[in-house]
């Protein structure tokens, strides 16, 4: 329909529908300032024209067509209307509820989280722990909290997400969520952003957590048949290098499986895993026994191309999985009798079993001592612990063949 066509106002429908574009943007008066505006493109929507109490004209938009009626949109205008003749301005109401809805916006549980976790990374936390947090947020706690404004969060809405979390037996993550909860809370009330503090005596209410079990580890006398088992498995070189990396160091499997070849000096025998991926957010360095060079030397040559020791298998595997050292371990028949991890628990225990001293065995191990002394040094007691990781991997290779003479490796102690 052309605009020459139209008969009558307000517009009927079928006007509404059948108005056709021009070349320029216009407008067609319905009535008592309510326009039907049509755009180039063939866009339809309603305005209303009125005058604002400054005294000048002003355009304000109803919405779009048809998704607002012809009748929808005179209610709209007729609303408006009286809104302006009381003296107020339609659009400076608008743009204070969305001002309002904005600052809400920033109030919002989300908000102070992801500020928190800004002001976490700023201060240093290193990226490793950082994944972690924001994991856990979005796995657990945003999708119960996020959009909440902080003032409505409720005391029973972070009790009933402690005990969801719980309720899969996650303990761990339940305390861990709990004490993310409360430091977010406390920094929002800091800033003068709320004076809720609704997850401040979730403690008192949490479940009690199962005995910690400690990580499947082998004793010395289990260990013979162990490490002939393991000269024998059929686990391609990148994962049994990674599990013999475990054993000869005591390092963390995580450590292990996210080593990269930069990190590694194999003139001088030393491995340095930067701050970033340590615990305690200090380089540390690792001294590598004979036996480790040796495999290192020969799995260089297979992925010494690539940024890690051990790459996974394809695009979104960049290194081995957290279970392949796992695996190594069940294919050779110590599947729930020892995983990764708990080589470092064998180690402790038969270093200390052999008289090395606690603080050697806990320097290797990346464990900071309590009190003065224990002020972490990535090279602390380095001397020394190359010395007892080349007799730990001298004495597993003699137990491994059935071999050992207690008197003379003690001896070296």
């Amino acid at each position: 329909m052309k605009r020459a066509d139209i008969k009558r106002r307000p517009l009927a429908d079928t006007t509404l529908a059948g108005l056709e574009p021009e070349s320029k943007e216009y407008r067609e008066l319905d009535g008592n300032g309510l326009y039907f505006r049509v755009k180039p493109d063939g866009g339809k929507s309603w305005q209303l024209r009125y005058k604002r109490p400054a005294g000048n004209w002003a355009w304000m938009g109803l919405g779009g067509y048809p998704e607002v009626s012809g009748a929808l949109a005179r209610d709209k205008a007729a609303d408006l209307r009286k809104v302006v003749s009381g003296g107020a301005d339609p659009l400076e109401q608008k743009r204070s509820a969305k001002a309002a809805i904005d600052a809400a916006k920033t109030r919002t549980f989300r908000a102070a989280a992801d500020a928190w976790l800004k002001a976490k990374e700023e201060k240093g936390l290193a990226p490793s722990t950082l994944n972690k947090i924001r994991t856990y947020l979005d796995k657990d706690i945003l999708p119960a909290l996020g959009d909440k404004p902080l003032d409505e969060i409720t005391r029973t809405d972070c009790a009933e997400l402690q005990a969801s979390i719980e309720a899969r037996d996650a303990h761990n993550v339940a305390e861990k969520c709990r004490t993310w909860i409360n430091q977010i809370f406390g920094r929002a009330i800091g800033l003068g952003l709320t004076e809720n503090d609704p997850g401040s005596r979730l403690r008192d209410i949490a479940a009690q957590a199962p005995k910690t079990q400690q990580h499947p580890h082998l004793l010395e006398p289990e260990l013979g048949d162990f490490l002939t088992a393991l000269k024998h498995t059929p686990s391609r070189l990148t994962a049994r290098t990674a599990a013999w990396l475990c054993i000869w160091t005591a390092s963390r499997p995580g450590m292990v499986r996210l080593a990269e070849w930069k990190e590694f000096d194999l003139d001088k025998a030393t491995w340095t895993t930067p701050a970033a991926k340590m615990k305690m957010r200090r380089d540390f360095v690792c001294p590598l026994p004979k036996q480790a060079l040796f495999a290192l030397k020969e799995l260089r040559c297979l992925t010494g191309r690539s940024r890690w020791l051990f790459p996974g298998v394809g695009a979104k595997n960049p290194t081995i999985s957290e279970n392949t050292i796992n695996k190594v371990f069940a294919t050779v028949g110590y599947k729930g009798r020892l995983v990764g991890h708990g080589t470092r628990h064998t180690a402790s225990t038969l270093l200390r079993e052999h008289g090395w001293p606690k603080e050697h065995v806990e320097a290797q191990l990346a464990h900071k001592e309590e009190g003065i002394s224990g002020i972490y040094n990535k090279a602390q007691y380095l001397d020394h612990r190359v010395k007892m990781m080349q007799w730990y991997a001298d004495y597993l290779d003699q137990l491994a063949v059935g071999n050992v003479l207690h008197g003379q490796f003690d001896e070296v102690v």
